[in-house]
């Protein structure tokens, strides 16, 4: 996902779309859409949480580094640190600083921290992702093939959006919200899930009115 600060010339991102729709998909380099442009290409469909138990989504398991001594939530929060911690037995860390986007705090305790599922379980079973198998739903639960789908916040923010979508939560920093719905839709696009009507609304509203600049940048989930 692109910041709204980071845009692309128009004739730029023209000739770079015509590229990509010449280029076979194996081999094909992150597509780059304005927001509106890529809320258009999630299908609207009613949700269906019937059935889901988080248990349906392994996580965390090894990570991308088997043997690092980390599981996956350990490697995100290496990752996102804005200053590197220290990492000892048992992936313990420590003397690392994070900063919440959510929220706009900092914080230099893991343990006040969440790895938070961008499109959190519960809504990509409901969009979905009921009808994958294990495997597919333990890789979208461990996720680190996109900087977008699994994302560091503080504890709080995590247990105050709980499960909702953006038609009944945004973020409390109001100058993350437009990163918050192009992360939303990145997600939702790399791992070709629905939206429901009321959310669809919603993202249009970001879209089309305070978001109008924001571009959009993913590639499908294998």
């Amino acid at each position: 996902m692109l910041r709204p600060g980071a845009l692309t010339p128009v004739l730029t991102l023209t000739l770079l779309l015509t590229q990509l729709t010449a280029t076979p998909a194996a081999a094909r380099a992150a597509e780059v859409l304005t927001l509106a442009d890529a809320v258009g290409r999630v299908p609207v469909v009613p949700e269906d949480p019937a059935g889901y138990s988080r248990d349906a989504f392994r996580h965390w398991n090894a990570g991308t580094r088997p043997g690092d001594g980390c599981d996956t939530r350990g490697e995100v929060l290496i990752a996102e640190a804005v200053k590197a911690p220290t990492t000892g037995p048992g992936c313990a860390l420590t003397g690392g600083t994070w900063l919440s986007y959510y929220d706009g705090q900092e914080v230099t305790d893991p343990a006040d921290l969440a790895v938070d599922h961008m499109v959190p379980l519960a809504e990509a079973w409901a969009s979905g992702a009921s009808s994958w198998n294990a495997a597919r739903r333990e890789a979208y639960a461990n996720d680190q093939g996109a900087s977008t789908t699994l994302v560091a916040v503080t504890a709080r923010t995590h247990r105050d959006r709980a499960g909702r979508d953006p038609a009944d939560w945004i973020p409390p920093a109001t100058d993350q919200r437009c990163r918050y719905v192009a992360e939303w839709v990145t997600t939702k696009l790399r791992w070709q899930l629905d939206a429901d009507t009321a959310e669809m609304e919603a993202l249009k509203v970001f879209a089309e009115g305070p978001c109008e600049d924001a571009l959009v940048q993913y590639r499908p989930a294998p």
